[in-house]
């Protein structure tokens, strides 16, 4: 980490771990078949002086903190989680030849300083796509989604191009009142607050909101914030389903320059995601999302993308780690250059 951002000391920048990438060895004169033979390792603070005139195209970038699942009195070990996506990604095969991925590390909370660590990981994300590299967030709480939009945010300031809107796969709202810190469910009251005291109004559609999970004073802010959702229960795969959520992500889409689209792997059904802090069986199926994810990407409006709360240590045979591994392959190969 260069000099402006080591008086974060209760934050820092870890360079990616080979260690953490290992898969099946496979015939040489076959070439690379698995993201451990095709992943690339590249430190941050090496970007600053790359001469490498190959063109970066996506960054895997680990937010290693769950404080704010603490402070938000859920179940800990999502810090955790950027280290298992990496193992269970290693060992899929590889069909993104034409794209430069690299594992650019983690970010690392300390002392259970949270913002301090939001605060980093914003920087890197900011930085990364100034660069024009596609940032991938693996958390990690989803307090990531505050200091991921930020980032974005800082990114784009100068641009002529500067709505971004906001999609969130999540069983919750993750829209609580700050109380003296935010944590894990406050990461959308605080953008939409900071930013409309900036004058700015921020579209914010979740999608899976399952009612058990949220109280009525969500839903009641929600309303007040004119906030659209789509109920766990709309959330099927079926054609009339999916036509129904396309026609309510419609005006996002054609409001906003770009999308940044996060999920929380708890608004999974728990037979699919076991592996968060809050499992639910009432949750969405992995086939609705993946439908969904490659109609937001065939917008060329996606700007940024992130999975949180994977915890392993209440997974199961790593399905969890091993569904979130799929789906950041399945945004690798989908991902364009938004227009």
């Amino acid at each position: 980490m260069d000099k402006r951002e080591n008086n974060l000391i209760n934050a820092e920048y870890r360079p990616a771990e080979k260690g953490c990438w290992e898969g099946r060895k496979s015939n040489p004169d076959m070439g690379k078949q698995y993201w451990h033979q095709q992943i690339e390792f590249v430190d941050w603070n090496d970007l600053q002086t790359q001469t490498d005139d190959t063109k970066i195209d996506i960054a895997i970038l680990g937010y290693v903190c769950d404080e704010g699942v603490r402070r938000n009195r859920g179940r800990m070990g999502a810090h955790e989680g950027p280290k298992a996506i990496r193992d269970r990604l290693a060992k899929l095969p590889i069909h993104f030849e034409d794209k430069r991925v690299i594992d650019a590390g983690n970010i690392v909370c300390n002392d259970d300083d949270m913002e301090a660590c939001q605060q980093l990981f914003s920087c890197a994300v900011s930085d990364l796509i100034k660069r024009q590299i596609f940032p991938i967030g693996i958390g990690g709480g989803h307090d990531m989604s505050y200091a991921h939009f930020m980032g974005i945010r800082d990114a784009i300031k100068e641009n002529t191009k500067r709505k971004v809107g906001i999609i969130n796969f999540d069983a919750h709202f993750d829209l609580r009142t700050v109380e003296g810190r935010g944590n894990s469910g406050t990461p959308f009251n605080q953008i939409l607050s900071e930013c409309h005291e900036k004058g700015d109004l921020i579209d914010y559609y979740a999608i899976g909101i399952q009612q058990q999970s949220n109280t009525k004073e969500l839903f009641d802010i929600a309303k007040r914030e004119h906030i659209n959702y789509s109920i766990n229960y709309d959330c099927e795969s079926s054609v009339l389903e999916m036509e129904s959520i396309k026609t309510k992500l419609a005006p996002i889409i054609a409001n906003n320059d770009y999308l940044y689209v996060t999920i929380d792997m708890d608004g999974f059904s728990s037979a699919y995601a076991p592996g968060v802090s809050a499992p639910s069986p009432l949750g969405f199926t992995p086939y609705f999302v993946f439908k969904l994810l490659n109609f937001l990407f065939a917008t060329k409006k996606v700007i940024a993308f992130d999975i949180a709360e994977l915890n392993p240590s209440l997974d199961r045979d790593m399905h969890t780690a091993s569904l979130a591994a799929k789906i950041l392959d399945f945004v690798v190969l989908n991902y364009e250059v938004p227009i």
